[in-house]
């Protein structure tokens, strides 16, 4: 309860509070009137019934004592008198000139005539009939006071809605608290993160929505500080490998500069490796940065994916030759796409150089172009060392290489370049690496239009 207090005297807090309560008491307000008019309605028609049947019963006490005496001036009203009194009614008796026969002679309970009476009293006129024929009429004046059955009514009604406004106060400070505890603390979890607790996480149990961001924010932060180690590791590996070249790049120039070493041929090949070692690095850096960009750059044209894998293998070829490998193709069918040529061939390319890199010696790779419902897709598989699966969702992450590469050249770049490109395409890339070893590399791209068998050359 004292988290649920503290956050109900948060601004959400109040606020949601201030919403349920004004709702709850709008609701027993409407509730309660229409039950008091309601209640008010019912207790009046059956009141007007009931002076009905009173006024029934008296005319024809009137119309019997009417009968036995075959007049007025004899006629016995004692009876129809004490049906008014019992109803604390004030009864007048007219014959059908209208003269007052009752009261008259001599004042009996219930008579009085209309003397004294409340002019907001509720009056009913009855007629009085003998043989089919009407003699007289009857007129009852009821008292103008509240029904107690109205008054009972009426504080039933005023305690329920009381009962109720407590109960609506009650429900809707825990609601209140309930959907505001969960967001007060992911605020105070997300300042924490924001300061730089690393470790704050919300790990909140909410209701429907509330838990599904409190999941979500936790997932962010996990994410967030893998980005931070892979970043410092990244940043770290590039360290190395810059200073390596660079170190060897400053000690042969400055053996060159005290004349320690002559500046032959030998010599300056060394040095030359050092700077190319150098430049492969940045422009690894320079290709990442530009398949970010890609999308704003693309010159999209109708091509042939199947002649563009053709052309990146072919200018992979001496490299995959001199790893070893054994190359197979499926590329005899044109595959339309409309796509920018050169990007793909830079992505179909880093693939085999991922391939030419990473394989041993006498290791198979395939490359294959298809359409496929209504993708274009490009596969290069191979039979090297593969992945572990706990590596795979980190393929395609900038900088990122895995455990078993320490003793292989490379920045960890090119496969962040592939999804880049791919992704500016609208295409999609995946990576797959069966326990058995191997990777097989995905690629899937619009296909622009009808598939034929002509060969792509």
């Amino acid at each position: 309860m004292t988290g649920d207090r503290s956050a109900l005297t948060g601004p959400l807090g109040r606020r949601l509070l201030a919403a349920f309560v004004l709702v709850a008491f709008s609701s027993v307000v409407v509730l309660t009137v229409a039950a008091l008019v309601a209640t008010d309605r019912g207790l009046a028609s059956a009141a007007r019934q009931d002076r009905q049947r009173v006024a029934a019963q008296v005319a024809s006490a009137a119309a019997d004592g009417y009968a036995r005496s075959g007049d007025w001036s004899g006629a016995d009203l004692s009876a129809a008198s004490a049906l008014a009194a019992a109803a604390d009614a004030r009864l007048v008796v007219r014959d059908t000139g209208g003269v007052m026969v009752w009261p008259g002679r001599g004042m009996g309970p219930g008579a009085g005539g209309m003397h004294g009476a409340d002019a907001s009293a509720p009056v009913v006129e009855q007629p009085v009939d003998v043989g089919g024929q009407r003699v007289g009429s009857v007129r009852l004046a009821f008292p103008a006071s509240v029904p107690a059955g109205r008054t009972v009514a009426w504080s039933w009604v005023a305690g329920a809605a009381a009962a109720a406004l407590l109960a609506s106060l009650l429900v809707s400070a825990f609601v209140s608290g309930r959907l505001a505890r969960p967001l007060v603390a992911l605020a105070g979890t997300a300042h924490r993160f924001a300061a730089g607790d690393r470790t704050a996480r919300a790990r909140l149990r909410a209701p429907g929505e509330l838990g599904e961001v409190a999941q979500a924010f936790d997932t962010m932060a996990d994410e967030i500080v893998r980005a931070d180690t892979v970043r410092r590791r990244v940043a770290a590996d590039i360290a190395h490998e810059l200073r390596t070249p660079l170190a060897g790049l400053q000690a042969g120039l400055e053996e060159l500069r005290d004349g320690l070493r002559a500046a032959d041929a030998p010599r300056l090949a060394a040095l030359h490796d050092q700077s190319l070692r150098l430049g492969r690095i940045v422009q690894d850096l320079a290709d990442l940065s530009a398949a970010e960009s890609a999308a704003l750059s693309l010159r999209l044209t109708e091509t042939d994916l199947a002649r563009i894998a053709a052309a990146a293998l072919a200018a992979q070829r001496p490299r995959l030759d001199a790893a070893g490998l054994a190359v197979s193709t499926d590329l005899d069918r044109r595959v339309p796409v409309r796509a920018d040529p050169d990007r793909l061939h830079q992505a179909v390319g880093n693939l085999l150089a991922n391939a030419a890199r990473y394989c041993r010696p006498g290791d198979r790779l395939h490359v294959q172009a298809r359409a496929e419902e209504g993708h274009a897709v490009i596969r290069v598989a191979d039979t090297g060392p593969g992945m572990a699966p706990d590596e795979l969702p980190h393929a395609f992450d900038r900088l990122w290489r895995g455990r078993d590469t320490a003793g292989t050249t490379g920045s960890g770049i090119g496969l962040a370049v592939v999804r880049e490109l791919v992704t500016a395409h609208g295409g999609t890339v995946a990576l797959d690496s069966p326990d058995g070893g191997g990777v097989t590399v995905t690629m899937r791209l619009p296909l622009a239009g009808g598939v034929t068998g002509s060969p792509s050359g």
